[in-house]
């Protein structure tokens, strides 16, 4: 099985991908650069005991990372504890296989590349995929499976986090659901929540309608991300929702690289 690492600025996913393209299994850990191969692998082997895997059903490693100081661990842990040299998502032979057409291609963030190639391979036309991680990516894919560019807003948690640090008398809350459809808050707790959650329901709805109108198309939109259920209720501009959209990207992303070589 392939084990695709998704290295992203707040959380690592690492997940067991079979033959076929399904996920088996999947954990999650807090990004830090400073953690070891040697960490890793402990903390790996004792969930693949408990999903009832072992190191030797991996016959594959395949990194995506936006935190370049995480990968040369990642592929330490690779090479020692899997015994796979891994491949890097845009580099050498898993070159991105869809053209980037931007300025500065080189500056897209590969998780922003592999969700737009599992995009293009599930969905047909030209797509928006909204991704709310750290920060919140609205990336433009067209019918070609051409990456066209997007939008970079900051994330929901990070917008949160700025507020409370700057204002001394706001508490920390959770980010939820509202029970209702109102926008007046009562209680200080139930206006932050108004302010960050329907003011991101407005970022998101405005910001795809001018991306629309831009394309001039029709588009189908995708959200990925492990905040985008949160939203689903109080909007309708989602056609899709793809939780694992990244880590599919990297499974294609091998299997395309495995059968060039």
């Amino acid at each position: 099985m392939l084990l695709a690492i998704d290295a992203g600025n707040t959380n690592l996913v690492f997940a067991l991908v079979d033959e076929d393209g399904a996920i088996r299994a999947r954990w999650r850990i807090a990004t830090d650069p400073r953690r070891t191969a040697d960490e890793y692998a402990v903390w790996l082997h004792q969930l693949l005991a408990l999903e009832g895997f072992s190191r030797a059903d991996v016959s594959g490693v395949i990194i995506g990372t936006v935190v370049p100081r995480a990968l040369h661990n990642l592929q330490v842990l690779s090479q020692k504890y899997f015994h796979q040299e891994p491949m890097v998502a845009g580099q050498g032979c898993a070159a991105w296989p869809i053209p980037l057409d931007v300025d500065e291609p080189h500056n897209v963030g590969a998780d922003r590349a592999l969700n737009a190639i599992a995009a293009h391979a599930k969905h047909s036309g030209d797509l928006v995929v909204i991704d709310f991680g750290t920060a919140t990516t609205f990336d433009v894919v067209d019918f070609t499976g051409a990456y066209k560019g997007g939008i970079i807003a900051p994330g929901i948690n990070l917008s949160l986090d700025a507020l409370v640090a700057a204002a001394a008398k706001l508490p920390r809350i959770a980010i939820e659901t509202p029970e209702t459809n109102s926008v007046i808050g009562r209680t200080t707790q139930s206006q932050m929540l108004t302010g960050i959650y329907w003011g991101y329901v407005a970022m998101i709805e405005g910001l795809l309608a001018r991306v629309k109108a831009e394309i001039g198309r029709p588009v189908t939109t995708i959200a990925t991300g492990g905040l985008a259920t949160l939203f689903q209720r109080h909007t309708l501009v989602f056609d899709a929702i793809e939780p694992d959209l990244t880590i599919q990207g990297l499974a294609l992303l091998w299997q395309r690289s495995v059968s060039a070589a």
